[in-house]
């Protein structure tokens, strides 16, 4: 397993993020706990376990327990000081799964998965998580994300030093995960792709809602060289130079993968075997010809 986070370190951001509750960076949970709970509303059945695995600020726990579709549910943080007062939580770090084979009807991950190193063995012990017929549903940061921020990064510093290192973590893209899902033995996976938009007054507005979301660089093989403020000042004129409208105001690109999976069932819909259909394709294309 290639070791991408440095688990501590990302740890430790997430917990120095919730601490100091900036409820206005925590907007991207926002979006992805109502999205996911819009998702939910839409299938037409009731899970008697829902399971919130690391979603930060709980939110995306609420909303989905808001629509109805669910009698029970728990949430999963990597430290107590997630909880929010009166609220018990399970405490697990980012990587574990706490829950037995076949316990939950419903696991839902909000913006966490992007941060894990051993992606495909977390979604195993999801899926083994989930009794038959069980559903995942998953947003994760994708590729796009904070290109913009990326760029201008990597410009300052060749330009500075003459050479770069990585600032901006990897993020998935949309075939990525949904070849991940049916490896780890998910069933009628979905994905898609939204894209949002966020304006900002400048470059140290962008990077102050980054370290609220616990979002900033926690890259295994980042450069342990602190940065100067002549960097930073350089990468703030080069987003301005490039990714700024009219008004001076710079964009930044959140892009969210939003998943879902089930666990199989012999109930579920499969696709027909090769060579199962009563009616050669030739013949089909022929006959709705003649009906012309």
């Amino acid at each position: 397993m290639d070791i991408i986070f440095d688990a501590e370190l990302v740890e430790a951001r997430r917990r120095r993020a919730i601490a100091a509750g900036d409820h206005n960076a925590a907007f991207l949970l926002d979006i992805a706990g109502r999205e996911l709970a819009e998702r939910l509303s839409v299938v037409e059945r009731q899970f008697e376990q829902g399971v919130e695995l690391h979603g930060g600020t709980g939110t995306a726990a609420r909303e989905a327990k808001a629509t109805g579709k669910i009698d029970n549910m728990v949430r999963v943080e990597s430290d107590p000081t997630f909880a929010v007062s009166g609220e018990d939580i399970t405490v697990a770090p980012l990587d574990d799964v706490p829950l037995e084979p076949d316990t939950v009807n419903l696991i839902v991950s909000p913006l966490a998965l992007h941060l894990i190193n051993d992606l495909p063995g977390t979604l195993v012990r999801i899926r083994r998580a989930l009794k038959p017929d069980g559903l995942f549903l998953a947003a994760i940061p994708g590729s796009g994300t904070l290109a913009e921020l990326r760029d201008v990064l990597l410009s300052a510093e060749v330009e500075m030093t003459g050479g770069a290192s990585p600032r901006v973590i990897p993020f998935a893209d949309v075939r990525d995960v949904g070849g991940l899902l049916q490896r780890t033995g998910f069933a009628l996976p979905v994905i898609d792709a939204e894209t949002y938009t966020v304006r900002y007054d400048n470059l140290f507005a962008l990077m102050r809602d980054l370290r609220g979301m616990g979002m900033t660089n926690a890259l295994a093989g980042r450069s342990r060289k602190p940065l100067t403020k002549s960097f930073f000042l350089k990468a703030a004129e080069l987003y301005a130079e490039r990714y700024s409208d009219p008004d001076g105001r710079i964009r930044a690109t959140f892009s969210i993968i939003y998943a879902s999976g089930w666990a199989p069932h012999e109930s579920q819909q499969k696709p027909l075997k090769p060579g199962s259909a009563k009616m050669r394709l030739e013949d089909a294309l022929r006959g709705s010809q003649n009906e012309n």
